[in-house]
């Protein structure tokens, strides 16, 4: 019997640490993310940066692209763009967003 895998573009979930997405996302809360989801100003995304994984907010103005926590407790972080973006949130605790927007 061969071993199964995850195909590259199934949704996948992850639980969040820390507290550097509150009030919208508590420690702990599991989030489900679409690698294949459209990258849009201001939804959630998991992005590799600085050598790590981090859930952010994309924002793109000015012609620059950024990851923003909702904890003002955090910095906003200038990156390289969506190509350094692994998946978008499309779920939090079992609860879909109708629009889909921000997540």
């Amino acid at each position: 019997m061969e071993a199964s895998s995850c195909s590259k573009a199934e949704p996948f979930a992850l639980q969040v640490l820390g507290d550097s997405m509150q009030p919208e996302f508590m420690d702990g809360v599991v989030i489900v993310v679409d690698p294949e989801g459209v990258v849009r100003d201001g939804c959630y995304v998991v992005a590799w940066h600085n050598s790590e994984y981090t859930f952010r907010q994309y924002r793109f103005y000015d012609e620059k692209h950024y990851l923003v926590p909702l904890n003002d407790l955090y910095k906003t972080e200038e990156f390289t763009g969506p190509e350094d973006i692994k998946g978008v949130v499309v779920q939090q605790a079992g609860k879909r967003r109708k629009d889909r927007r921000f997540y």
